[in-house]
């Protein structure tokens, strides 16, 4: 059983979001400043939520600090609009965030896509993965389109992976710089990345895959979409995106 721990000081939405992610199988513990985060055995924790403000010592202090004592995930929030924070807390070694006002089930969808990337024993890689027109087998690194072999580089095969494994959940840029390139953040990350989604998508459409299985998430990143079988799983995020 995953251990996680909240630190906010917001009572009412930790307790909240205690109710939601217990009910997930998780046991939850929860602090209200982020002096008892760093005074707690942080690392009994399999991750920590950390909210960016919060009395005496910023998210932002805590996490720095975390980084030189632990490796532990943390998943930030922050209420702020615009990119600073998530990535001054990507560049201090944050492994995702999350905005608010918080949906509790993104948020479990991200603690387990986390925990997926942080645990491989969990996560499956040495199976095969099926979603769609798409198969991928993670040991021998090879994918196909309804039966026709892709011929994925290692980055491409990295990203198509990456982007299964959380089909039906919105992937950021950074997440995908820094499952495929191993960096949180790069200034040109960006252009990248999409290069690398435009090459992925042109290599499945002839194999008779179907090229809008990844949805482009405007000014956010990319959605690998559950195919229309699987769509009555409720749980998953829903938004507008750009084909």
């Amino acid at each position: 059983m995953y251990r996680v721990l909240i630190v906010d000081d917001d009572v009412e939405l930790t307790e909240l979001l205690r109710e939601y992610i217990e009910l997930e199988g998780f046991t939850v513990e929860c602090v209200h400043d982020g002096l008892a985060c760093l005074r707690s055995d942080v690392d009994v924790h399999d991750l920590i939520v950390l909210d960016v403000m919060l009395p005496s010592i910023s998210g932002f202090e805590v996490l720095k600090r975390l980084r030189q004592r632990s490796k532990v995930p943390v998943i930030m929030l922050t209420a702020r609009d615009g990119d600073v924070d998530r990535v001054v807390g990507l560049e201090l070694g944050a492994d995702d965030y999350v905005s608010k006002p918080v949906n509790p089930r993104e948020l479990i969808a991200r603690i387990r896509a986390v925990l997926r990337r942080t645990n491989p024993a969990e996560s499956g890689s040495s199976g095969e993965l099926e979603v769609g027109d798409i198969r991928l087998d993670a040991a021998s690194r090879s994918a196909w389109a309804i039966g026709r072999r892709l011929e994925l580089t290692t980055a491409e095969f990295d990203l198509l992976q990456h982007l299964m494994r959380n089909a039906g959940i919105i992937v950021s840029r950074d997440e995908l710089s820094s499952a495929v390139f191993g960096r949180k953040h790069a200034a040109s990350a960006d252009r990248n990345v999409d290069t690398l989604v435009s090459k992925v998508r042109r290599k499945i459409v002839p194999a008779g895959g179907v090229e809008t299985c990844i949805k482009t998430i405007r000014n956010v990143g990319y959605l690998y979409a559950l195919p229309s079988a699987s769509t009555p799983d409720r749980d998953r995020r829903r938004a507008a995106v750009d084909d």
